[in-house]
This record gives C-alpha cells, sequence and structure tokens, in this order.
C-alpha cells in the first residue's frame, strides 16, 4: 500500500466495530491435484498481504503455510503481494500469475484504491475481471475474497459504497468472503507500524486467524 499522509488505520478504526463478522458463504472446494503435489495457494496482494517493514516470514501467508502444515494439508502457500497495488495493477498481473497451476486465490485488493480516492465501480469491475480471468482455467481455482474497508475521511458515501462492494462481488459470484482483512487491528498503535497503516508482526499473527478462518475450510473441503 501507499503510505498516505492520512493515519488509514487509525481512521478506519472510528468506523469498525471489530470481531463481529463472519464468513458470508460457505467454501467451494478446491481442485483436485496429482497425488504427490501440493496445491498451490496464490494471495493476490497489496502491501498488506507482502508484509510491508517485515521480514516475509511474519506476513500472514508465511504464517497460514505454518497452518496448514500443522493440519497436514497438501498445500503451498504463495505471497503474491506488491506494495501500492491497486484492484488496476491486480488485474494487469493475474494472467503472469495464473500461468501455474493454482488451487486456491485469495484476493486482496482495493486498500490503495481507497486511500487514492479511486472510482469504487471501476475497482469492482476490476476485481470481477479478475474473478472472471481465474475462472477461465481449467480446472478453475477455488476463489477467497478478502474485504476491505475505506477510511471515514472519504466522505459517507463513500465509505458506504466501497464497503459494500466486497461483499456484492462476493455474493454474485458465490464465493467465500473474509469481511475484513484488519478487523481487530485497525486504528490498534500496538498493532501497527509507526504510519498506522501496515500492521506488526503481532497485526499480520491476527490478520493470519482473520484469513485462516475462511481459507482454512475451503482446503479441507468442508462446507
Amino acid at each position: 500500500m501507499i503510505v498516505a499522509p492520512i493515519r488509514y488505520g487509525f481512521l478506519l478504526a472510528l468506523t469498525v466495530a471489530c470481531g463481529g463478522d463472519r464468513p458470508a458463504h460457505l467454501p467451494d472446494d478446491p481442485p483436485p491435484h496429482p497425488d504427490g503435489e501440493r496445491g498451490r495457494v496464490v494471495f493476490l496482494g497489496t502491501s498488506l498481504t507482502a508484509g510491508l517493514g517485515l521480514d516475509p516470514a511474519n506476513a500472514y501467508p508465511a504464517l497460514i503455510q505454518a497452518k496448514i502444515d500443522s493440519a497436514g494439508l497438501p498445500y503451498t502457500a504463495v505471497n503474491a503481494g506488491v506494495s501500492g497495488e491497486t484492484s488496476a495493477g491486480a488485474l494487469r498481473r493475474i494472467d503472469w500469475l495464473l500461468q501455474q497451476p493454482v488451487a486456491v486465490l485469495v484476493i486482496e485488493t482495493g486498500a490503495n484504491d481507497a486511500l487514492r480516492g479511486l472510482d469504487v465501480d471501476t475497482m469492482r469491475a476490476n476485481i470481477q475481471a479478475v474473478i472472471d480471468h481465474a475462472r477461465k482455467l481449467n480446472p478453475p481455482p477455488a476463489i477467497v475474497l478478502v474485504g476491505m474497508r475505506a477510511p471515514p475521511n472519504m466522505g459517507p458515501d463513500y465509505v458506504r459504497r466501497f464497503r459494500a462492494a466486497f461483499p456484492a462481488l462476493a455474493e454474485k459470484n458465490e464465493v467465500p468472503l473474509v469481511p475484513f482483512l484488519l478487523d481487530g487491528v485497525a486504528g490498534r498503535p500496538s498493532l501497527n507500524q509507526g504510519d498506522m497503516i501496515h500492521p506488526t508482526a503481532q497485526g499480520q499473527r491476527i490478520m493470519a486467524e482473520t484469513v485462516w478462518r475462511v481459507v482454512g475450510p475451503v482446503l479441507r473441503g468442508e462446507g
């Protein structure tokens, strides 16, 4: 994510009641993969996924890999987070990311769109296009969408429309939704680095738990 002069995490927390949301949809089964091979779980994302300012081992995809290994599941987590990337950037590189087989695609994008005040409808169209590209694969990956929220200084209408885009996309495409990636982390100084945008290692651990509540059942084929 870009570093903006506003304190995104702090402002965001003013509008967030943390801890109450749950996944909106039951997970789809990931496609089967040949015996002896590990399916790839690709985390398409921003600096929140990349773990900007931290050792990559402390970013939430790496922490989810530990959960995968602990559960004895045959998957490899791939951190495809890029700092500063908007939803348009995610769309531009999705075909490259899909050149190798993908069992599960976790889509985390939009935070930088919000920080730049980019059009919500365009963001939504970009995310839809990412999903459409993924579903052209044979077999297509299971998809998990990660929700984000806009800072309140963008105005109530923008904040409302931005927040609503993610559950609407999840419902339209019948994919499981992580309601808010920064649930329990946004606005908490002890869980964020000095910019109050990028989580600390402890913040990333909380994010890993938030994402695992949705991704774990997908990998286990539950639902």
